[in-house]
């Protein structure tokens, strides 16, 4: 179980400003400049962006608007992959139970490891100098007895900090900060506090399960409610065996989605995802899409092709179907959220072909985009549905 017998163990590590860091890290002319990731869509903003109001998600131009001394860096996956993988090295050498989040995040469970590597405190001090000494990079850090409030903890400890939350300071911790800190809401459920006169944690924390229900909704108003009370949420759960599936998801926000606009994010969706098995070796059969509604339920709708495969165009076929089966329910429930997984993967071996012996699921095209957007950038070839996008 998470460690809730009254010690802080629980360490929730994340690498600053991730992208925008490796790219200055790479290229000294860039340190100490505003600089974002992505020309179209910011994947992530340096720190000296953020100080202009720049942030990860938001257009490039809109970027500029606001910072017109930027300089927009073109993503550069191999590096962010080498370096994600360095960071977790590091990790996974500190700690026997390490839950990854994306590329330069994750949860680390320290319990019983004082006689070996010193305190949850001296854990984390020795995970940032390591990091920056063997990475280059800054790591910020939030010790705390859950999850929750680890995650807190290591937000309100950036840039390049450490943060250890005591179990006796747990509520005077976190009730006086505004409710969009907590991990987990949104803008859209922050205006709907926001509406009602809650603006802290603690006012959310003294109502009711039923009366945050009423206001949020079923499932979003238990999901607040624990998070306002640091109810454990669940233990620090390792990675473990081989890879099970590849996923990508995208949210969407509370504006209404047109088929046209869901289609292209799917199509999206599916490249990135099929393009990361490519580079893998790996081949899957079973494809599911994933939606989140506006009262924050889900569903999910899955379909199995009769042989494994990573072609983008096989894959997009069977996705746009289970889009088009569920669309009724989009239409009625609202949609914030559509993701994309491939599962029940296998090496690939090189797939049986079919008779006669053509290409319909465009794999040789594949080859050649992959090859023309490791040698050029990802934005090097793309659809005609998702330029501007």
């Amino acid at each position: 179980m998470c460690s809730m017998s009254g010690e802080a163990t629980i360490l929730h590590a994340d690498v600053d400003a991730f992208f925008a860091s490796v790219e200055q890290r790479d290229d000294p002319r860039l340190r100490g400049r505003p600089i974002v990731v992505g020309a179209g869509v910011v994947m992530a903003a340096s720190y000296e962006a953020r100080a202009y109001g720049v942030r990860g998600g938001m257009g490039g131009a809109r970027a500029r608007r606001l910072c017109p001394r930027v300089v927009v860096v073109e993503p550069r996956w191999p590096a962010y992959v080498e370096a994600g993988r360095a960071v977790f090295a590091i990790f996974e050498r500190a700690a026997p139970l390490v839950e990854p989040l994306s590329i330069e995040e994750a949860f680390l469970d320290v319990r019983g490891l004082e006689r070996i590597s010193g305190s949850p405190a001296d854990v984390a001090a020795r995970l940032r100098c390591d990091v920056r000494e063997q990475v280059g990079l800054a790591l910020t850090v939030g010790v705390a007895r859950t999850k929750i409030l680890a995650k807190v903890a290591s937000r309100l400890a950036k840039p390049d900090g450490l943060l250890v939350v005591a179990p006796e300071d747990e509520t005077a911790l976190l009730h006086p900060l505004p409710v969009e800190l907590l991990w987990g809401i949104g803008r859209a459920t922050a205006a709907k506090l926001h509406a009602r006169g809650l603006e802290t944690v603690g006012q959310v924390a003294g109502l009711t399960e039923t009366t945050l229900i009423s206001i949020l909704g079923k499932a979003s108003g238990r999901h607040v409610h624990a998070l306002a009370q640091n109810r454990d949420s669940g233990p620090v759960r390792a990675r473990r065996g081989r890879r099970r599936s590849f996923g990508s998801q995208r949210a969407l926000g509370r504006s209404s989605t047109s088929p046209a606009a869901l289609d292209a994010d799917v199509v999206a969706l599916v490249e990135r995802v099929t393009r990361r098995m490519r580079a893998s070796g790996g081949v899957g059969r079973t494809v599911t899409l994933r939606l989140r509604f506006d009262d924050y339920s889900r569903a999910t709708r899955s379909h199995t092709l009769p042989r494994p495969t990573a072609a983008t165009q096989t894959i997009l076929a069977a996705m746009r179907e289970l889009v088009a089966a569920a669309m009724p329910m989009i239409d009625r429930r609202g949609l914030t959220l559509v993701g994309v997984t491939i599962g029940n993967l296998d090496a690939d071996r090189g797939a049986q072909l079919a008779l006669p012996f053509e290409d319909p699921s465009g794999s040789a095209l594949d080859e050649a985009l992959d090859d023309v957007r490791d040698r050029f950038g990802p934005t090097a070839v793309t659809r005609a549905a998702l330029l501007g996008r």
